[in-house]
């Protein structure tokens, strides 16, 4: 037993692991002055070499990343260092931690270390529970606990320091936490110190945006072996991991961690590992579990059998399962995206990151050499993305947007982001929140301050506030535990929600065992503490439930197809399907409490009835005139909708003409071609003066290409349209002369003089000249016959361009291309009457032809 200095203010108990593979001690301190134990006194942790010099980092700067590899030591040893320190004085620690368990888990260690249970000097906080009392000094939260804590001290009075743990993993809470905590440091309290983890971030890129100093651990720097397998699919992981489970076991000792995305791969990978080792204790571990489970699987197992633990990404970080030796990763992570068009999460399967792979096999290495089975190859293993995408740029923003308007900020851009939300999804969660009612002309509304009360998502806040309104808060409480938590039945059983909730009521009146529905009551228990409601036991109204599933998500609420094949059209304008076997399939409207968009149909997996009487308040009558491709007309109609589900629709008798013309309009802005007579006489117009643009510039002369013409027609053919209202109309409109009037006078006859439609000939008659878009050349075509004397090739733009002369025979076939008609008579014509005799015998082919006579006819030779 070690002794360091003032050890009779110190009760010491030493306490072995009941794990023998653990190679250390945990020590347990009862202390008897409120003062912590010296460095040596606790666990010899890599992370104890690097405190020194941390302390000396934090009192002098107010934030510090460090770098610690997992087993460090960082997550349970460091607060407790940091506990005497001058610059703490009285004040608190939080540590924020992305997941309940390791909340929790973390919370009681540390207590565990100071010979204490939670609640005392080390307490924590998660979403509907807390273990802290008045002597706390340290509380462990969840990271969205952290914002509302800053709601309501907007300065962190008591707070000295906020540890932001495993900041790699990027969620959306410790972002913006982070960004508020920067706030508070630069205008209320620049003594707040922050301290950023991280095992597998880029470090030093992170440490340069928050320009702080970056301290790194080496960890524990057990070896890990990587073995790599070839690559699965979602379909066979469950089978595939077992093998590779088996063929690890029978190589090496110790217990195995195995990750799989999700808890539908590891039920039945469960299943499959049971079966084929009888012997064998099989513990799972996912956020759903009860979370004495969820502590069982940490622990070792207390017949001393051999683990196996079959876990979701919860096992990544912070949390330490002992005796694992053993990690066999099936490569893939399951992820929230979310669509700003559809406004709708999306839950997807992606190949893991580099740096998540790195986490997961560092697993095995936190009591000794360890080994990783990875199932994908080393060549797979390279092409993996480095780092994880911040949730921030991914998920649903509503939640952050109600916070920051809350905390008085209605633009994002006002905070300093690690990385700052994408502006269109901030926009769509704005739009929602707006909705709602929980925001106005950029401010929080007192309905927007109810549903922040409330630690839900808005739209589930907003259908409970509503509840009280129509005395349902029984039944909402129940629907919102239900909507955040996992389906506990099978789909098998139907798509009615109501049969959840029924479900729930059957299992409340029963005697409590464990189920799929524990979970869901503790949720529901602490919405209707909230909200001051009863339990109710009592049948459901599945019409009330489709009312308030309406009331959250406005945009879910369907109608049926025409012919209806269990197709239904969303208010949003998506489409959905379920199962034609499924009773829902039959009715006319339903409300979706969930569903996957997919990339057409998407798949509907829970809903309730919804009576169209009921959706009356909803209902938006709006004229509407607008362009219809098929009717190829403006239509000016009355509609009457919900979202984009078109209830009936009829004929204005007097719309106003203004917007008539405003629907025409822009319609030409996109189908102008279509409809305006863009043929070769108006082409030749635009030629003529984008000639004149790239000749003498373009500040006199307009752009009048046909895409810039299109952007701007509302300048220019407005007035023809007081009339028109049909694609027929249009297609009639004289558009080279409507195009011609939108010149000036002076416009329309320096066009005339510098760039000419036709050229006067020696003949007497005119011949065209074409122009082009591109300033080239203009070209003259004219039989050569016609041109007899004309010494000098003809000029335009002021006599600066040269006209490129096409020479025609009788047969107006080409002859001589030539920008030198001087040259052509000296040289060339004589080559070329030769061949025109022989072709055109009966014509005069003069020797002299700048003597000859120009004739526009057929002139006979003598």
């Amino acid at each position: 037993m070690g002794i360091w200095p003032g050890q009779s203010r110190y009760r010491i108990i030493f306490q072995c692991s009941r794990n023998p593979r653990l190679p250390f001690y945990f020590f347990i301190f009862t202390l008897s002055n409120n003062r912590f134990p010296p460095l040596k006194a606790f666990p010899k942790l890599p992370i104890l070499e690097v405190i020194p010099e941390l302390k000396q980092h934090l009192q002098q700067n107010p934030t510090l990343l460090l770098h610690a590899p997992p087993g460090a030591g960082k997550s349970t040893l460091l607060p407790l260092t940091l506990l005497d320190e001058d610059w703490l004085g009285d004040k608190k620690i939080l540590m924020l931690e992305p997941r309940k368990l390791a909340a929790k888990s973390i919370a009681q260690r540390m207590a565990h270390l100071l010979g204490e249970t939670a609640g005392q000097r080390i307490g924590y906080r998660v979403r509907f529970d807390s273990c802290v009392g008045e002597k706390t000094k340290i509380e462990v939260i969840t990271e969205g606990i952290l914002t509302r804590m800053m709601q309501q001290d907007n300065a962190l009075e008591g707070v000295g320091l906020v540890i932001f743990d495993e900041f790699h993993e990027r969620s959306i809470h410790a972002d913006l936490g982070l960004a508020l905590c920067r706030e508070i440091q630069q205008i209320l309290r620049p003594d707040l110190k922050l301290l950023i983890m991280s095992a597998t971030l880029d470090s030093e890129v992170l440490a340069d945006q928050l320009d702080c100093p970056l301290i790194s651990s080496k960890g524990k720097e057990f070896p890990v072996t990587i073995h790599y397998r070839p690559g699965t699919d979602l379909f066979h992981l469950p089978d595939n991991i077992q093998e590779v489970i088996g063929e690890a076991m029978a190589a090496h000792p110790g217990d195995v961690l195995a990750f799989l995305p999700g808890q539908g791969e590891i039920k039945k990978a469960a299943a499959i590992v049971k079966a084929r080792f009888p012997g064998l204790a099989v513990y799972t571990l996912y956020g759903q579990i009860a979370f004495g489970r969820q502590q069982a699987a940490l622990l070792p197992d207390p017949e001393g059998r051999r683990k196996i633990v079959l876990a979701t990404a919860i096992a990544e970080t912070s949390l330490t399962i002992e005796g694992i030796q053993i990690v066999v990763d099936g490569g893939f992570m399951r992820t929230v995206t979310f669509n700003p068009n559809s406004g709708l999460n999306r839950l997807i399967t992606l190949p893991l990151t580099q740096d998540t792979a790195t986490q997961r096999a560092g697993r095995a290495g936190r009591i000794g050499p360890g080994h990783c089975y990875r199932l994908w190859s080393k060549a797979s293993q390279e092409k993996l993305l480095p780092f994880r995408q911040p949730e921030i740029l991914e998920t649903d923003l509503a939640s952050l947007a109600l916070e920051l308007h809350k905390w008085g900020i209605n633009d994002y851009q006002h905070l300093q982001w690690i990385s700052p939300p994408p502006q269109g999804h901030w926009q769509q969660a704005v739009s929602s929140l707006e909705h709602l009612g929980a925001i106005e002309n950029g401010r929080i509304t007192p309905h927007g301050l109810a549903l922040h009360v409330i630690p839900a998502h808005p739209r589930i806040a907003h259908l409970l506030v509503y509840s009280q309104e129509i005395g349902q808060e029984s039944l909402a409480t129940d629907l919102a535990a239900l909507l955040e938590e996992k389906d506990p039945l099978p789909s098998s059983l139907g798509l009615d929600i109501n049969l959840r909730i029924e479900g729930l009521r059957r299992y409340r009146q029963s005697s409590g065992k464990q189920s799929a529905f524990s979970k869901i009551e503790k949720v529901a228990q602490a919405y209707r503490k909230i909200l001051g409601a009863p339990i109710s036991n009592k049948p459901v109204d599945p019409y009330m439930t489709g009312i308030l599933l309406a009331q959250a998500f406005p945009e879910r609420i369907a109608s049926a197809r025409p012919g209806n094949q269990a197709h239904f059209q969303l208010a949003n304008g998506k489409i959905a399907a379920m199962d034609r076997k499924d009773d829902l399939a039959r009715e006319p409207w339903i409300a979706i409490a969930q569903l996957h968009e997919g990339t057409g149909v998407g798949k509907i997996f829970l809903a309730s009835v919804l009576s169209p009487q009921d959706l009356k308040p909803m209902i938006k009558i709006k004229p509407r005139i607008y362009w219809d491709e098929q009717e190829e007309m403006v239509l000016a109609v009355e509609e009457w909708k919900i979202g984009q589900i078109l209830l009936q629709k009829k004929r204005l008798a007097s719309p106003d003409k203004a917007e008539v013309m405003q629907a025409i309009l822009e319609m030409l802005k996109i189908s102008g071609k279509k409809w305006l007579k863009f043929d070769d006489k108006v082409e030749q117009w635009q030629n003529r003066i984008l000639s004149l643009r790239v000749w003498n510039g373009p500040d006199y002369w307009p752009d009048v290409s046909t895409i810039q013409l299109l952007k701007t027609v509302d300048n220019w053919l407005e007035p023809y349209l007081s009339d028109v209202k049909s694609g027929q109309e249009l297609s009639r409109l004289p558009l080279e002369e409507i195009l011609q009037n939108s010149l000036s006078y002076t416009q329309q006859q320096e066009l005339n003089k510098l760039a000419p439609e036709k050229i006067h000939l020696p003949s007497g008659s005119y011949a065209k000249v074409s122009y082009f878009s591109s300033g080239e050349p203009p070209v003259l075509a004219a039989r050569l016959q016609e041109l007899f004397g004309w010494s000098k090739t003809p000029r335009i733009n002021e006599n600066k361009t040269p006209l490129l002369v096409h020479l025609l025979s009788p047969g107006f076939k080409p002859v001589q291309v030539t920008r030198d008609l001087e040259n052509f008579w000296n040289q060339t014509y004589h080559e070329v009457k030769k061949e025109l005799k022989r072709r055109y015998p009966k014509h005069h082919w003069p020797d002299d032809p700048w003597e000859a006579q120009a004739v526009s006819g057929v002139k006979r030779k003598k």
